[in-house]
């Protein structure tokens, strides 16, 4: 099992000058440990192929992570943001599951 550090992007409410809110990205950095590593590339789907991995990654959780998993939309994991499929709570911790690459906005 792996050691974890790093970003986690919610979208989320974002001030963009007083009194205007939009949805934007923002990032909190968490410790964990990755449960599991399984990597395969899908071919014959598009024009190029693609990586996806099917890791669970494990945080502590800290309030803005247990009130805002549901805005979980990424996780910035070995040089590239991964987009995040399945979350559960095991208080309290909160295992991640990633999947392929994320191609949204991010911070």
């Amino acid at each position: 099992m792996g050691k974890f550090y790093g970003p986690i992007g919610f979208i989320d409410d974002v001030e963009v000058r007083p009194g205007v809110s939009v949805d934007g990205p923002i990032e909190h950095s968490y410790y964990g440990d990755v449960i599991t590593r399984s990597f395969r590339i899908q071919n014959g789907l598009s024009v190029n192929d693609t990586p996806t991995v099917s890791n669970q990654i494990s945080i502590v959780a800290d309030p803005y992570a247990r009130n805002h998993f549901h805005s979980m939309k990424y996780v910035k994991w070995m040089g590239t943001a991964w987009e995040v499929t399945n979350v559960s709570e095991q208080y309290p911790r909160l295992l991640i599951t990633i999947g392929g690459v994320y191609n949204g906005e991010t911070v």
